[in-house]
């Protein structure tokens, strides 16, 4: 049996010349340049409408409308009521559930 050997090195895919490139190190902004970046955003003018709610369509706007309508009357009603009045009204509520689930008090003496 003769083994039929290919010699040499292993390739690595993606790598060319055998040799692995290192990220280079990004240089640091001198102090004048930061603060001149610092002063252009300061002056930029950040304008508050996306271009998404132009490109909508009219039963998206009202069925957006609706949904913040709909958002703040449920925070209206919450806001109503109280955290005390709200944990009675749960109890109220557990206490009115049927009891399939709770686990029979067993006792072997009575």
């Amino acid at each position: 049996m003769s083994d039929s050997f290919a010699g040499g090195k292993l390739k690595l895919k993606g790598v060319k010349d055998g040799k692995v490139n290192k990220k280079k190190k990004k240089k640091r902004l001198t102090e004048e340049a930061a603060k001149a970046t610092l002063e252009e955003e300061k002056h930029t003018v950040v304008v508050d409408t996306p271009l998404s709610d132009t490109r909508k369509t009219k039963a998206e706007i009202a069925f957006k409308k609706a949904q913040e309508k709909r958002e703040g009357d449920k925070i209206l009603k919450k806001a109503q009521v109280s955290h005390k009045e709200r944990v009675e009204q749960f109890n109220e509520h557990l206490d009115s559930l049927i009891e399939h689930f709770d686990i029979p008090k067993v006792s072997w003496t009575k």
